[in-house]
């Protein structure tokens, strides 16, 4: 099983490891470099690393045959596929929404304005700096322990962080503030991990999806990807998605799970635009494919084709 080689991503693959070894498997992991740890370590900024950064080495692995089983952070995957490899499970989900750590215990409305706040995603920069709060945004690369230590040190009064990253490390405590999707919409697929194997090895995909897939999941992700997807662009661009599977009474009265889609995008003079969606679950990607055409028409600005 390979996985990248960052304290985060060591734990999620382990968390994976361990349901497949508890089903009889036997797991050795292997760790691998990417050229996104690579670009992190120089501190290149996130929107110059280019598609795949994170993942594309696993991949490589897989297809090489160094590797049977790749572990991702799913918001890292490129939306286009890859010939010879196979999305096998999408795990149950953890906490999709972003935290502020901020020094003092503050949370975000407590920030004076001029205080700085350090982000590597123009996502979480756009949807800032749209709350009006007059707060400086500065870009800053590294794993979730350098993030933090800038605020411990004082070269930043506060940062934005993924949930389920600081979860997954032990450090959930130390979110000052969890921040509502209103607020802060979270990348596609963010807290979900990506299971991939390759194509020909279909009894390893049949006990893969068996073990660890998670059809909620599966459905919200797919939703949220499809937007991404639709808008052509990848996670350094400035947009957000997330979707919940709710109850809701069908026309004969019966309870019926639905699937509830909220997206944001920008325009080309930095704008937000928002809007949201619901239909049936077996519809997800549909979903988020219309979602994304209603926020073209509203003014988004369309990205370009993603790659592999």
């Amino acid at each position: 099983m390979g996985t990248r080689a960052s304290l985060l991503a060591k734990t999620q693959t382990r968390t994976v490891a361990d349901a497949l070894i508890a089903q009889g498997a036997t797991v050795e992991i292997v760790e691998i470099s990417t050229s996104g740890d690579l670009s992190q370590a120089a501190n290149t900024p996130i929107a110059q690393t280019g598609i795949g950064v994170f993942t594309s080495a696993l991949r490589e692995a897989l297809l090489e045959d160094r590797i049977d089983v790749a572990v991702h952070s799913y918001k890292d995957l490129p939306t286009a596929g890859l010939p010879g490899i196979v999305l096998a499970a999408v795990p149950e989900r953890a906490d999709p929404r972003d935290v502020l750590v901020a020094r003092d215990q503050m949370v975000l409305g407590q920030l004076p304005p001029g205080a700085v706040v350090g982000t590597g995603s123009p996502r979480r920069e756009a949807q800032l700096r749209a709350l009006g709060l007059g707060l400086e945004v500065v870009g800053i690369r590294g794993n979730v322990e350098t993030r933090i230590r800038k605020v411990t040190e004082g070269e930043v009064d506060g940062v934005i962080l993924a949930r389920a990253g600081l979860a997954r490390i032990g450090r959930a405590g130390e979110a000052t503030e969890v921040l509502d999707p209103l607020q802060m919409l979270p990348a596609p697929a963010q807290g979900a991990l990506a299971v991939e194997c390759r194509v020909a090895d279909t009894e390893l995909e049949t006990f893969l999806a068996a073990t660890l897939h998670d059809e909620s999941t599966a459905a919200a992700v797919t939703a949220e990807r499809a937007v991404l997807k639709e808008l052509g662009s990848p996670c350094a661009a400035a947009i957000g998605a997330l979707a919940d599977i709710v109850e809701d009474l069908d026309d004969d009265g019966r309870i019926v799970e639905r699937l509830s889609l909220r997206a944001f995008a920008t325009t080309a003079d930095g704008a937000l635009v928002r809007n949201s969606a619901t239909g049936e679950t077996k519809d997800a990607e549909q979903i988020g494919r219309s979602l994304a055409a209603e926020l073209l028409v509203d003014g988004a600005q369309p990205r370009g084709a993603e790659g592999a």
